[in-house]
């Protein structure tokens, strides 16, 4: 059985993005690798290993596109937004900061950007919570205690 992959309709896009990107730079990877191998002895060809790995890599991750497109499920922005949940906006507040979060599934999380994932510390700290209700969030140095003010 396949896992599902969850992601935003931002998330999937970028990922086919990605994927599109990656099968147009197959032409100029066979390229590289047929001009590297005119060069003569392969066994002492950097610029050929060099294409070899590009290719390999470039092969790894569009494989691995296209399995989490295969399998992916869409999380549309969630209705009524009562409850915290993937997809869901929460701006959390406590005396000296503020956070504001989304909540998405693992391909698509980047603490970063504040897009964190549903499996994250934070994520399950967050799930199924109201407007209103504290959390707990543990960060390297300290126990913060935050607010959930909004639900977007």
């Amino acid at each position: 059985m396949n896992k599902t992959f969850h992601l935003t309709p931002d998330g999937v896009e970028e990922l086919r993005t990605e994927l599109n990107g990656l099968v147009n730079e197959r032409g100029a990877i066979a390229e590289r690798i047929k001009s590297a191998r005119e060069f003569g002895d392969l066994s002492e060809n950097a610029e050929y290993a060099s294409a070899l790995q590009e290719q390999e890599r470039t092969e790894n991750r569009i494989s691995e596109l296209e399995h989490i497109l295969q399998n992916v499920k869409v999380i549309n922005k969630p209705a009524g937004d009562q409850k915290v949940q993937l997809g869901s906006v929460v701006k959390l507040k406590n005396g000296r900061h503020d956070k504001t979060f989304k909540i998405v599934g693992t391909v698509e999380a980047n603490p970063s950007e504040g897009k964190i994932s549903d499996e994250s510390p934070i994520g399950v700290a967050l799930l199924d919570k109201k407007v209103g209700d504290e959390i707990e969030i543990k960060t390297p140095v300290e126990l913060v205690n935050y607010k959930i003010v909004e639900i977007l």
